[in-house]
């Protein structure tokens, strides 16, 4: 027998295994690319779910400090750093809100931790002061805005370039202080809308981490609160040293100010109480909230403006992070 046609036998076995073992590793890979699409969509509906469910969340909690502002402003009178709505919520666990029994979860999912504070932006010092219709106020504010600086460390000559630009960037005959105008000042392309803003000016990250707890940057010129401004803003506002501004911080701790004339005791006799500069309650106020879901972070930042009973919702960001 030809030796030819007893290996064709062999060589046909081979190419036969040889086409079986090319059809498993292609049905192989289409499985797991069947499954690795499947994993995928999970993946990312389940990243959209708890998407929504921050949002609806965070959402939620800005709602109710409307509602603590809200039933703040039904008393009445001042606003201090004792009341209610300044006390922090420390991160807590979300079902221990949700559930009917303490002993029991709220539900079978993973967990969440809230937490968030309400902060009075009228204790700090408005940057759109700097613009006013007078050369006598716009040089007032502008040694206002350099203590300010100085007290975050930073030169006090920065402030005649930021009053300046602020000025061209807001004209003063163009500043009201309703909302109406504040919305429609917001619409000019040169105008900062926020602190953060300020980079256009040429401040860096590091200034302006120095800058949030003494400057804000609302949309219509405000009082500064003397209920709930730092040491540091009060010195700087009422031009006073800081031992008179912490004697002032002492004193509406122990009793909160309930008009401007009792704070006249505690200051020397040069200091004007104006109330177009001073007050001893606020309507600007924002919410910070941070929702953490398993190894996902989600972060709200609003401004809310409080008219009357009404409180507005003015500005709303959410960003989201990973848990390190």
């Amino acid at each position: 027998m030809p030796r030819h046609a007893l290996a064709s036998p062999r060589r046909t076995r081979g190419v036969a295994l040889l086409t079986a073992m090319l059809l498993v590793a292609l049905i192989a890979s289409l499985a797991a690319g069947v499954v690795w699409q499947q994993w995928q969509a999970v993946q990312v509906e389940s990243a959209e779910r708890a998407r929504a469910q921050s949002q609806w969340i965070l959402g939620g909690a800005t709602d109710y400090a409307r509602l603590i502002l809200r039933e703040d402003a039904r008393n009445g009178g001042y606003d201090a750093l004792s009341e209610p709505w300044a006390t922090p919520l420390a991160e807590a666990r979300l079902s221990s809100f949700l559930a009917t029994d303490p002993d029991r979860r709220a539900d079978q999912g993973p967990e969440a931790f809230l937490s968030g504070e309400i902060r009075d932006l009228q204790s700090r010092y408005n940057l759109l002061n700097v613009v006013a219709a007078t050369p006598e106020v716009r040089n007032r504010e502008a040694r206002t805005l350099a203590r300010v600086l100085a007290a975050a460390g930073l030169a006090p000559g920065l402030a005649t370039q930021l009053s300046q630009t602020m000025r061209l960037a807001v004209p003063s005959m163009s500043i009201a202080s309703d909302a109406a105008a504040g919305e429609a000042l917001a619409d000019r392309p040169l105008r900062p809308a926020r602190l953060r803003d300020l980079r256009w000016m040429g401040l860096d990250e590091a200034a302006l981490r120095a800058l949030e707890p003494l400057l804000t940057l609302l949309p219509v010129t405000t009082p500064l609160n003397l209920n709930t401004a730092p040491r540091e803003v009060l010195a700087a506002v009422l031009d006073v040293d800081s031992s008179t501004a912490e004697r002032l911080v002492q004193a509406r701790a122990r009793k909160p100010l309930a008009n401007l004339s009792e704070a006249r005791s505690l200051l020397p006799a040069t200091v004007e109480l104006d109330a177009d500069r001073l007050a001893v309650a606020s309507s600007w106020f924002e919410v910070r909230g941070r929702l953490r879901l398993e190894e996902r972070i989600v972060e709200e930042h609003a401004v809310l403006e409080r008219r009357g009973v009404d409180v507005l919702t003015v500005f709303r960001e959410r960003r989201a992070a990973f848990a390190p």
